[in-house]
Order: C-alpha cells, then structure tokens, then sequence
C-alpha cells in the first residue's frame, strides 16, 4: 500500500517474492510523460523483476557449459557490467558485498543459474574489480521539483533551478545543490546549530528565547482579523453541554494507524463526520432573521495555533473522505497554516468547528463559537480515570471530557446532548467504522 500518487513505472519484486520491510518494491512516476524517465533512473540503481534473464555473449555461455566443473569465473572488469535489472544473489554474498563496498553488478555469479554466492564476492573483492561502487545517474525530470529552502537559496544566489542537479528523493533538489552548483561548500547542519548556540550564548540569552515585550504594541493583521471575528459572535445566544468519552477503542485504533500517516485530528474529524450525518442541525447555522443554513457534507474547521496567531483550516466532506485521504489534507493544510500560506477558501463554508488542547493536557474548556458557525467542540486531554469495567472488575480506562458551545437560534439543547450522546456511543463501540 502506497500513501502517494502516481503511475508505477518500476518494479523491483517479481509477483509472488518476498522481500525485508522496509525495502523498496516499485518505484512512482509524478506523471505518464516521466514514467519511461524513471523507469530508466530506477533500472540504473540495479534491482528489478527477473522476467528477462542477463544477456551474455554466446561464447561465455558455451564456455560456462563446457566447463561446469571450473573454478570460480574471474570477475568481469570494471568498465563492463555483468548484471542488469535484478541482482539475483545469496544473502550472505549481499551482507558481504556490503560490508566490502563491492558492487555486484560487476560481479558474475558461478552459482546455480548465475546466481552470486560468497566466493564470487570474496574473488571480486580481492582482485578489486569490482571495489568502486557506479555512481547512479541523477533522475532528471521534465518538471523542477525543490524543497522550499532550495528555492529560497537558489533566489538569494540568483541561480536557476533548471541548471541544478538534484539528489534528493526522486531527484529533487536540496538548499546543498543549489550551493553546490553556485560553487560554494553547503553548511553542515551541525555547524549551523552550532553558531546559532554561539551567537544566542554572546547575547546571554537561550535560542529559545525571545525579546521581552513593555508598554502598547501594534497588533498585526492577523491579530486585527482574530479580534474582530470575536467580537463578531458575541451577539450569538451561545450555551455550553459538556459530556465524557470513554477513549479506550479510539486510543488503540489510532495505535495502529499512526504509522500510516494518520492524525489524531483527522480520525476525530472523520469520527464526528459520521455523527453528523443523523445530526443535520448540529452542522447548520443561523443567518438572517429567519433562516437556518445546512449542509449536507461534514466540512468541519479545526484550529491550529500558528506563531502569528490561531486559524482555521477546514476539513472538506470528512464524512465520506477515506481516513488516508483525510490525514494527507489535513497535513498540507497544516504546513500552509504554518507557511503562512492559506487561502480564504481553506479557512471558509464550515458550520461546525473543533478546537483541541488535549495536547497541552488541559482537562476542561470552553471555545467561543466562530463567526457563521453553529457549534463549536472543545476537546480537552485523554485522562486514565478508575473504572468498574464491562467484565465487572476494577480496572484503569482513559477520558476526555468534550465541550460542545451551540448558537441556541439553531441548536436546542437537546439536539445537542443527542449529539453528544452518539459520538461517545461511536467512539467508544464503533470506532473502527472509520477505516471503511
């Protein structure tokens, strides 16, 4: 299962094999257009299916077949390579091809069917043959693809992106391959830790720490917009119903799923999604004098702290969004929030809204309803609390208290406690339905 887009244009296991996690099995094209681009990049790092079987010279193989009693074969040269696409080797000789630096596509197998077996290994590492390992060629796509400190640092060096070489995954290009290419040593990391600790240990401060702040300080846009969408909402008849969640099935599905890139706020987005689907009240607001405005798909809003001030972004149709979808959107509406990046219409058209300090371990607040929203859920921190359990024994379980705040020309308060009632009763029994 892969977690990115693209069009498999390589792959490294044949159907049916099996290979160490974590190794590579196909490699991705961005586009059909770069799929041939990759797949050659890809064939030159060596690896591949087995369908085709190493081209040879018929005399080689003759002279293989005449002598099958011979000694180990001396290793090619360095200039020809022995092995193309799959390596197919014993993973003894792979350890040692390792552990040697001796690249086995300059290796010829004598073991069964060409196959590498450690003697090979040991004849290519002590003639030398084969010591210098190929350098793969650098994949070159029809399109710039650069992290953003490569973009800051190839402007400030006024370089063009087109003329650089990436060595990043898939080619991309690094801040180090722009100052390579501008003929300038890349800072180490360390040495850029290092003179930060140097220069903030001379003005006896922390690099934590910040200036200290007296007397009236213009507030900033943001602040400005924060402010008045505030203000905006205190006319709202709001009312506040708090109820507790018993997190015991939600904390072990998000164990599972955490390494696949899933997020604490987008599996409670998604959770709430499917409660609001019986709850259409809860996801409509007030406008007007006289109307109530709904929505039939769950985009949901969720706070994020940014070091500029809190924002926005909104989650769109959390309802029927699979969960990995979800999580990835969510991600890249976080690095825009961060980057300073949103636009109005990541931040716009939610009627429902959650704000989360379960990270901060707060275990109770109230959130002030949004501007042009309906409801607004304050979720506070997972507390171990002692409990009678099912089984009828003792035991130790985990809650949060969630506090819902409504704008009561739309909600009632039974409405809400319903609501409420049905989101604990699927987080804490059917959780799992998330995943479908």
């Amino acid at each position: 299962e892969s977690f990115e887009e693209g069009i498999v244009a390589h792959i490294m296991v044949d159907e049916g094999e099996s290979t160490n996690v974590g190794e590579v099995v196909a490699y991705l094209a961005p586009s059909e257009a770069e799929v041939s681009a990759v797949k050659s990049w890809a064939s030159s790092l060596g690896g591949g299916p087995t369908s085709a079987p190493t081209s040879a010279p018929a005399e080689s193989a003759k002279a293989v077949a005449a002598k099958p009693a011979a000694p180990a074969a001396a290793p090619a040269s360095p200039a020809s390579v022995v092995n193309e696409g799959r390596i197919v080797a014993s993973p003894y000789a792979k350890k040692l091809a390792a552990e040697n630096g001796v690249d086995l596509k300059f290796v010829r197998g004598t073991g069964p069917g060409g196959r590498i077996i450690a003697e090979d290994v040991e004849v290519a590492k002590s003639s030398g043959v084969a010591a210098a390992r190929a350098e793969a060629p650098a994949y070159k796509s029809s399109r710039v693809y650069a992290t953003p400190d490569a973009k800051k640092v190839a402007k400030a060096e006024k370089i063009s992106l087109d003329r650089v070489t990436g060595t990043g995954n898939f080619g991309r290009i690094t801040a180090e391959d722009v100052l390579k290419a501008a003929g300038k040593a890349p800072v180490q990391k360390e040495a850029r830790a290092g003179e930060k600790t140097l220069a903030a240990n001379k003005k006896g401060k922390s690099d934590e720490s910040t200036d200290v702040l007296d007397g009236a300080v213009p507030m900033t846009a943001m602040q400005k917009g924060i402010a008045a969408n505030m203000m905006a909402t205190l006319g709202a008849p709001v009312y506040s119903v708090s109820y507790e969640i018993n997190t015991t099935a939600f904390d072990a599905l998000y164990a599972k799923v955490k390494g696949k890139g899933v997020t604490t706020s987008s599996l409670l987005a998604k959770a709430i999604g499917h409660v609001l689907k019986d709850h259409q009240i809860l996801n409509a607001r007030y406008e007007g004098g006289d109307t109530h405005v709904y929505k039939k798909a769950a985009d949901i809003g969720v706070a994020v702290a940014t070091k500029g001030g809190l924002v926005t972004p909104v989650l769109r149709n959390c309802a029927e969004t699979d969960i990995y979808s979800l999580s990835r959107s969510w991600k890249e509406l976080v690095r825009k929030a961060v980057e300073k990046k949103l636009t109005g219409a990541d931040m716009s058209n939610a009627h429902f809204y959650i704000s989360n300090l379960g990270m901060f371990g707060v275990e109770h607040f109230n959130a002030i309803l949004p501007k042009n929203a309906g409801t607004i859920l304050a979720v506070s921190a997972s507390k171990p609390k002692v409990v009678l359990q099912k089984n009828g024994l003792i035991g130790v379980e985990k809650f949060m208290n969630v506090n819902a705040t409504c704008d009561h020309r739309v909600i009632q308060g039974a409405e809400l406690a319903a609501f409420l009632r049905d989101l604990a009763d699927f987080m804490e029994n059917n959780i799992d339905e998330v995943m479908y």
